[in-house]
């Protein structure tokens, strides 16, 4: 790993689903060794025979010289400065329960995860606030656009990394910069993951209407509103600086390339609109593919049984809908896929109240 400062610092990924398969083929490709800790043993053998992943991104290959392999998360925090954390969120809190207290001490944690902890309706930072008296100030994101299937096929991706120390924002950020990796940075580190968060649910909406048969027509309005509906509860939530098509003057900890953009970060950055209509569109979307099922006929149950994989979307859509009662935010689409997903209501029945209020 490279230097930050006069240290060199060593990096680890914890997870082994599509996204920490995608980020650690990044990493492993622009040359640093790295820790991964994975789910079994079955993992770490698949990749040090054939050099992929068995279960998610075959495609993608890795110099397994340049990898430290382990099962175990504990040895592997320990051992590494940078932690990138890319659990899905229903699983993170219990998994972090069982470390000592003390385990992340003079670490970074850089969060892939974009999902609410269920449990509590809290994000990841928080939580290690609460429960491990961790520093805000050693907390990033990683947030996208950034399908990992592109990824893993070397298309042009935008990631953008968040976190309240400028510097080591960007030294993060540029070890991922490549041929086909651009990055960006800022620091609305409550305002990048409340957006990843939100675009999951509106792109299960997505999906339900696609679902419901709904043509491209009213899916514009559909997303057009949603994102109006994200940029007025980050607004009620106190992120007030990003107006679209208002902007600060250049700052160093906006840019693409070593010299400051002419623009800073608004409501149409790539973090915030970009990755809420490629959630929406995309058919590498889960959350969408989740829908579309819902929107057919499927239960949730069965639904989540045909996917055999997360989307995050769902368990969003109960806490998001239960952080609103005291936000107050005006979420008549997030409402209505809540209440789809968790109230019994037909999803034609809500679709058909909301085509009255979407402009």
């Amino acid at each position: 790993m490279k230097k930050e400062g006069n240290n060199t610092k060593k990096m680890s990924v914890i997870g082994s689903g599509s996204f920490a398969t995608a980020l650690t083929k990044i990493l492993n490709g622009n040359g640093h060794a790295l820790h991964w800790c994975v789910r079994n043993q079955h993992i770490i053998d698949h990749l040090q025979k054939y050099g992929h992943n068995p279960s998610y991104l075959r495609s993608a290959t890795f110099n397994v010289a340049l990898l430290q392999l382990s099962t175990n998360m504990e040895e592997t925090i320990r051992a590494t400065d940078f932690i990138i954390l890319t659990v899905p969120s229903a699983y993170i809190e219990d998994i972090l329960a069982a470390l000592p207290k003390d385990i992340f001490k003079g670490k970074k944690i850089i969060s892939a995860i974009k999902g609410i902890l269920p449990k509590r309706n809290m994000l990841l930072n928080d939580y290690l606030k609460a429960e491990f008296d961790f520093d805000a100030n050693d907390y990033y994101t990683i947030m996208g656009p950034c399908h990992a299937e592109e990824v893993a096929s070397e298309k042009l991706s935008y990631l953008t990394f968040t976190g309240l120390n400028q510097t080591t924002t960007q030294w993060i950020a540029d070890q991922f910069r490549n041929h086909y990796i651009n990055t960006v940075t800022n620091d609305d580190v409550y305002g990048v993951q409340f957006a990843a968060i939100l675009k999951n649910i509106y792109a299960l909406g997505s999906g339900i209407a696609h679902g419901l048969e709904y043509g491209d027509n009213f899916l514009s309005v559909l997303i057009a509103n949603a994102a109006d509906e994200m940029a007025g509860f980050l607004r009620k939530v106190g992120i007030r600086n990003i107006e679209v098509g208002v902007h600060k003057e250049p700052i160093p900890g906006v840019q693409l390339l070593k010299t400051s953009l002419r623009k800073s970060a608004n409501y149409a950055a790539s973090v915030y609109m970009g990755d809420l209509l490629v959630t929406c569109y995309s058919l590498y979307s889960r959350n969408r593919t989740f829908g579309n099922m819902i929107g057919k006929g499927f239960s949730v149950k069965a639904a989540q049984l045909e996917m055999n994989m997360v989307a995050e979307g769902y368990n969003a859509s109960k806490c998001f809908y239960q952080i609103n009662q005291e936000v107050g935010a005006d979420m008549p689409i997030a409402t209505a896929i809540y209440k789809i997903l968790w109230e019994g209501v037909q999803p034609a029945e809500a679709f058909e109240q909301l085509e009255q209020v979407l402009i």
